[in-house]
């Protein structure tokens, strides 16, 4: 009888954990392979530091029909490297987000190994399984200086992503140098057609360190206010046939970069 009672007590009590209504569940997914200096991953997290502070940022926040966003910020290389630098945190106030931005400028993490951009969106996006929000929108925010060449191939792992659910953004980093290696000159059509993908989505081209931070900022109000890049260097998803493969086939020497 007590057991019973117990029993229907809990089936008609509040839960004790209610998930947190939000505009945007956000994931920062952020690239920090063995391409990426210590310098650029310092330039890097203060770009997205001193971004997520920014009062057209904030203005976008408090814009929303609730005035929130959770947001998770992860860093990501090969398919053993993944670490969660901050994770699920709501921002409502400029304090919130100093907060977070303090986290990311603290982390010193240094660059690892080879690049797979499949297995970064699948760790992003196994973010959103233990997030303490709910909306009606998810959104990976993936940052990358080169083609995927470790892992899943990267269409497999996006198609994966998006069919439950969560669009896929891309910050092209076209930073390296001619005769690198993984250089792509066209990085950001290699984002287009293979990276992202879901409603929406688009990509924010980066030519040069020092436009970093002016371009992760336009991207994240574009993000949060779930608005459409109008911007020349933010184009939206239109496939045109890339090969998706050429990381792969670069890492096995049957194409040159």
């Amino acid at each position: 009888m007590l057991r019973f009672v117990v029993s229907l007590i809990a089936a008609f009590a509040p839960s004790a954990v209610q998930a947190m209504e939000v505009d945007l569940e956000l994931v920062l997914a952020v690239d920090i392979s063995r391409s990426m200096s210590h310098l650029d991953l310092a330039v890097q997290r203060k770009g997205y530091a001193e971004a997520l502070t920014d009062p057209d940022v904030m203005a976008a926040i408090q814009g929303g029909l609730l005035g929130r966003i959770g947001l998770s910020y992860v860093e990501w290389s090969d398919t053993e490297h993944h670490r969660v630098i901050v994770d699920w945190t709501p921002i409502e106030t400029p304090d919130d987000a100093a907060a977070i931005a303090t986290l990311i400028v603290r982390e010193t993490g240094g660059s690892t190994r080879v690049t797979s951009i499949s297995s970064g969106l699948l760790f992003a996006a196994e973010q959103f399984e233990d997030s303490p929000f709910t909306s009606y929108r998810q959104v990976i925010d993936v940052s990358g200086d080169g083609p995927n060449n470790d892992g899943l191939p990267v269409v497999p792992a996006r198609d994966a992503v998006v069919a439950k659910g969560i669009t896929i953004n891309g910050l092209p980093l076209m930073v390296g140098r001619p005769g690198d290696k993984w250089f792509l000159p066209d990085l950001d059509a290699y984002y287009r057609d293979c990276v992202i993908g879901g409603p929406g989505a688009f990509v924010v081209s980066v030519f040069g360190w020092e436009e970093f931070g002016n371009a992760i900022r336009r991207k994240l109000v574009l993000e949060i206010a779930g608005a459409q890049p109008i911007a020349p260097r933010a184009t939206l998803h239109q496939a045109s046939g890339y090969d998706c493969l050429i990381g792969e086939k670069i890492r096995d020497g049957s194409r040159s970069p």
